[in-house]
């Protein structure tokens, strides 16, 4: 399979999560538990990868497994990252207007670019970070608003603890990225192997969240197995299928293309989803959304098109022999 089919649909799914997670809503409300959708989304990667991972030992040819626990405990690293940003996530929404929050998340455009060179070894040409670079200036064009939509002074007047929370999200959240993107290239194991390493201490991870949530509601609601499908409907379960398969989609990624790509098709997608939003939720187009547009598809061209087909290089005069 091409990296760009994978990328495609990769976009395709991102660009749904939100519109499927507000269609689960009833009334503006969850009836279920959110919590209990990224468990849920973790179990299905971990059962899709173990399927497949059953199909390629029983193959004539099995599949390298490095079990020894100093690799396997490497897998636990993204879980842990992930627990911290969700927290951190949190913290900067108590400081910063959502709004402000989802403009500094483009900041984890350039950290990518940075940790993808710093971490990964992994050099970029001067034009491919001009790219990068234009691709955070167009999803933030998109999603900032007019004066005449909110008072001007509202947007980047937060406390200063809200800024250094939401730079710390997007480093960490590009952090992530890149770390599983070196795990899932540091040997020639299975791509199910790894996957199964992951997705088991993401299910032991979001497990425990659930749990925790009882111990703080003081289990009022009882234990969150008795509830777990409480409230689903079948959006609730496209959410957790979509979710699940964009994270089998992601791993893809990692494995045999890069984290680019995968900035790439989120970008995308946040920007398909904007579009959809306008006919499926009335929400009103602005000016600056098609002018992020524009912007991130003149990236696109300048990060993956070859130089000779941007610029035209000059040509060499024939060396005449005398």
């Amino acid at each position: 399979m091409q990296w760009y089919l994978v990328a495609a649909l990769l976009t395709v799914l991102t660009s749904s999560q939100g519109i499927l997670t507000t269609l689960s809503q009833s009334n503006g409300k969850y009836k279920y538990d959110y919590a209990t959708i990224p468990f849920l989304a973790e179990l299905f990667k971990l059962s899709v990868s173990s399927f497949f991972l059953w199909k390629e030992c029983r193959s004539s040819s099995p599949p390298r497994m490095t079990k020894e626990w100093r690799s396997v405990r490497l897998y636990l690293v993204p879980s842990v990252i992930y627990l911290i940003h969700n927290n951190v996530q949190f913290a900067t929404l108590t400081y910063v207007d959502p709004s402000t929050y989802q403009i500094m998340g483009n900041l984890k455009i350039v950290t990518t670019g940075i940790l993808f060179r710093l971490v990964l070894k992994r050099k970029l040409s001067n034009l491919q970070w001009m790219a990068i670079v234009l691709l955070a200036v167009g999803t933030t064009t998109s999603q900032v608003k007019g004066c005449g939509d909110a008072p001007c002074d509202s947007l980047f007047s937060a406390p200063l603890q809200g800024y250094m929370l939401g730079i710390l999200s997007a480093c960490l959240s590009a952090l992530a990225g890149v770390y599983t993107e070196y795990l899932m290239k540091k040997n020639n194991d299975s791509l199910y192997w790894q996957n199964v390493q992951l997705y088991t201490f993401g299910v032991i991870f979001n497990m425990g969240w659930l749990i925790y949530g009882d111990f703080k509601a003081g289990f009022e609601s009882g234990p969150w197995w008795q509830r777990l499908f409480n409230g689903y409907s079948i959006t609730t379960w496209m959410v957790v299928f979509n979710l699940g398969s964009t994270g089998l989609l992601v791993s893809w990624l990692m494995k045999y293309s890069d984290n680019i790509v995968k900035v790439y098709s989120t970008s995308m997608a946040m920007l398909l989803t904007m579009v959809l939003s306008i006919y499926l939720f009335s929400v009103k187009a602005t000016i600056q959304l098609f002018l992020g547009i524009i912007i991130c598809i003149i990236s696109l061209q300048m990060y993956f098109m070859p130089v000779h087909m941007l610029i035209e290089l000059p040509q060499t005069l024939p060396v005449t022999s005398k």
